[in-house]
């Protein structure tokens, strides 16, 4: 576990999965679901697939090879490459055993920088291979939802970018999805969250159609803003389980849609890298 801090923010990483533990302002209050029985994660990394791929199974070249819900980047231990008082970088490269689920030869590397009441999470894929990668990537941070407590009923309101009536693909509560666009509960830019928010599994906007997220505190303050440039946004918290946290997730990729079988470079949202290039991205967490 390592820890980062300024004046404003104190925040810990551990190496397991180069995963968030801990956010916490100056008067202590902590912003992240501390993990628990109604979820064991707090802000897991998902890498090389984001969600599902059908029957955890998919293609390269004709060869099938298996992958659990969200890749395997946040059950692997990183490696801390660097640190400092506000910033710590972790890296994770293949190994024998990820070459048995996801053929390619990669790095990997997760960094975490404060800057202020900021937080920066910043990804960046490199490929070591000799042919082109096909991957996926995202953040599934859940923060604690202002005003709920366990056991009771979940609420709060979450304010986009885009006050325009927004689409959500069609989702079910196993985690699967259509392409299907169906007109997302939002009005004026608000999304009110409640229990029944996640009757089917998650909310997706696809297409890029936002780039902050603000969840707000009981008195309409900004409690946590996340500011994005990726192309899916998703939304969710375990139905029916009264958990007081609402996960807000950048995605650059989407799991495979009910019914697809065909080649994993070929699915929507997926990212590719000649032998040598990089891709860098980065959301912003705002505390207050």
């Amino acid at each position: 576990m390592e820890t980062i801090q300024n004046e404003l923010l104190t925040v810990e990483v551990s190496a397991m999965g180069a995963e968030l533990q801990s956010i916490k302002d100056s008067d202590g209050r902590e912003y992240l679901w501390q993990a628990g029985e109604k979820w064991p994660r707090r802000s897991p990394i998902l890498f090389p697939i984001v969600c599902s791929v059908n029957n955890d199974t998919y293609r390269v070249d004709g060869k099938e090879y298996h992958l659990p819900r969200h890749g395997f980047a946040r059950d692997t231990e990183f490696k801390l490459i660097a640190q400092g008082p506000d910033r710590v970088t972790y890296a994770l490269h293949e190994s024998e055993e990820t070459l048995k689920v996801y053929p390619y030869c990669f790095n990997l590397a997760i960094t975490y920088k404060l800057e202020g009441n900021k937080i920066h999470v910043i990804w960046h894929v490199e490929n070591t291979d000799k042919r082109d990668i096909h991957f996926q990537i995202g953040g599934h941070p859940a923060f604690l939802a202002p005003g709920c407590k366990e056991d009771e009923p979940l609420k709060g309101v979450i304010v986009f970018d885009n006050k325009e009536q927004m689409q959500n693909l069609k989702s079910y509560i196993d985690g699967s999805h259509e392409l299907t666009e169906i007109e997302a509960e939002t009005k004026d830019g608000m999304l009110a969250i409640n229990d029944e928010t996640f009757a089917d599994d998650s909310v997706k906007f696809h297409k890029s159609q936002t780039s902050q997220a603000i969840l707000l505190n009981p008195d309409g303050t900004p409690a946590v803003t996340l500011d994005y440039r990726c192309p899916v946004i998703a939304f969710w918290s375990p139905y029916k389980k009264q958990a007081p946290f609402i996960c807000i997730e950048p995605w650059y990729g989407l799991g495979d849609h009910r019914g697809y079988d065909g080649e994993f470079k070929d699915k929507p949202y997926m990212n590719h890298l000649q032998p040598g290039a990089s891709f860098m991205s980065e959301y912003t967490i705002t505390i207050g």
